[in-house]
C-alpha cells in the first residue's frame, strides 16, 4: 500500500463498525458527570486508524473528544493498557509536552464494556509518508528536526519529576523488552513460528551491550503517530503512547531512526528514498542532531539498537496477525500488517547478520 493510499485509508472517521458499537447513552451520562465543560448532544464516529485500540471521535455541538478504548474480545494478558495511556499523557502534559489533553479516564465496564478514556481532540495535520510530500523541499529539514527535538525532549525528563518514577522497571531494559517480545511471539501459536525470529530470540540476549540508561520512552515514535501545525513544523501532540514505559532512550531513539532502513510499504519509512532530492538529513546527521540535544560524542551500539528494533516492530505484527486471525484487529489495515510481518522478520534477521559482522 502507497502512501496515499495508507492515508486514505487511516485518515478521518467513518461509522462505528460492526462489533465496535458502544452504548451511547452510558457513555454521554459518563462524560457529563468526569468531563468539565461537556454538554450533549453526542454523536460517536470510528477513526478509520488505530491499529490495536479502537478510536473513536465523541461530537458534540461545542467540540469534539477522542475516546480510546480496549477491543472487544479475547486479548493477550497485559495488553491494551488504558490507563498507562492516560497517566504518562496527564504527566506529560503537565510538564508542557506535547500531548492531547486527558480528561477523564475509566475502568467502569458497566460503561461501554471495556476500559477507556477520554482527551482532546487536536486539529492538525498527520504526515503517513516520512518524505513529508506537500512541504516545500526547503522546509523539509524543519519537520524532521522538530520529530528530532521532540524526542530528545520526551528523554530528558526526569520520570520521577513528573511522577512517573513507577511507570516502569529501571534497569535491565533490553533484556526485559527481548524477554517481553519472545515471549508473545512465542506464546502466540495461532500466529504461527517463523525461522528468522526464531534465530533472533536466541541471539539477542547475548548481544546486549553494556551500561544502563532509564528515560520515559514513547516505544512506536513515528511521523504518523504526531499531530503537526496545519501549517507550521511544529509538533502539537504525539499519540499513540500504548507501548510507552520507562526504558533506555537510546532504543527509542533507534526506533525511530529506523525509519531510514525501513521500506514505506511497511510503515512510514524512508528506505530507497533519495534524501539528497528530498532536502532530507542524512541518517548520520539525524544521529548527530539527536547526540549534540542530549550531550552524546555518539552511538556506538547503534547497530544492535537496530536489530533490536526491528525484532520488536516484527514481534509487533506478528500480534496483529494473531489478532486478525482472532478477529479483533481494529485496523482495517491489519490484515496487511500481518501478511508483511515475514519481509519484516526478514529484515530483522539481516540487521542482526550486519551487527555480527560489524564485531
Amino acid at each position: 500500500m502507497n502512501a496515499d493510499d495508507l492515508a486514505a485509508a487511516n485518515s478521518g472517521t467513518t461509522a462505528v463498525r460492526p462489533g465496535y458499537a458502544i452504548d451511547e447513552v452510558a457513555l454521554a451520562d459518563w462524560l457529563a458527570h468526569h468531563v468539565e465543560g461537556y454538554a450533549g448532544p453526542l454523536t460517536v464516529e470510528q477513526f478509520r486508524g488505530g491499529q490495536s485500540n479502537p478510536t473513536y471521535k465523541l461530537i458534540t455541538r461545542a467540540r469534539a473528544y477522542v475516546l480510546r478504548r480496549k477491543p472487544p474480545g479475547e486479548l493477550l494478558p497485559g495488553a491494551h493498557a488504558m490507563d498507562r495511556e492516560a497517566r504518562v499523557l496527564t504527566a506529560l502534559g503537565g510538564v508542557g509536552f506535547p500531548v492531547a489533553r486527558v480528561h477523564g479516564f475509566c475502568d467502569d465496564p458497566g460503561v461501554i464494556g471495556t476500559d477507556f478514556y477520554v482527551m482532546d481532540m487536536v486539529e492538525g495535520r498527520v504526515f503517513w509518508d516520512a518524505t513529508f510530500p506537500g512541504v516545500p523541499r526547503e522546509e523539509r529539514p524543519a519537520y524532521f528536526d522538530a520529530m528530532n527535538a521532540t524526542l530528545a525532549a520526551l528523554h530528558q525528563l526526569d520520570p520521577a519529576a513528573i511522577g512517573l518514577a513507577d511507570y516502569g522497571k529501571p534497569g535491565n531494559y533490553f533484556a526485559r523488552q527481548i524477554g517481553r517480545w519472545s515471549k508473545q511471539y512465542l506464546g502466540d501459536a495461532l500466529a504461527g513460528r517463523n525461522a528468522d525470529m526464531d534465530a533472533l530470540v536466541e541471539w539477542l540476549p547475548s548481544a546486549i551491550p553494556p551500561g544502563e540508561e532509564t528515560s520515559v520512552v514513547h516505544g512506536d515514535f513515528r511521523c504518523d503517530n504526531m499531530i503537526f501545525h496545519p501549517s507550521e513544523p511544529r509538533i502539537l501532540a504525539v499519540l499513540d503512547w500504548e507501548l510507552s514505559t520507562l526504558g533506555h532512550p537510546l532504543a527509542d531513539f533507534a526506533y525511530h531512526a529506523m525509519m531510514y532502513r525501513i521500506p514505506p510499504e511497511i510503515v512510514p519509512g524512508l528506505g530507497g528514498a533519495d534524501l539528497g532530492a528530498l532536502n532530507a538529513p542524512s541518517e548520520a546527521d539525524y544521529v548527530a542532531a539527536y547526540c549534540a540535544r542530549t550531550g552524546r560524542d555518539g552511538l556506538p551500539d547503534y547497530p544492535f539498537y537496530l536489530a533490536f528494533n526491528l525484532f520488536r516492530l516484527a514481534a509487533i505484527f506478528h500480534g496483529i496477525k494473531g489478532r486478525v486471525l482472532r478477529g479483533t484487529a481494529a485496523n482495517a489495515q491489519a490484515r496487511e500488517r500481518a501478511e508483511a510481518f515475514p519481509q519484516l522478520a526478514a529484515l530483522a534477521r539481516t540487521a542482526m547478520m550486519e551487527c555480527i559482522a560489524g564485531g
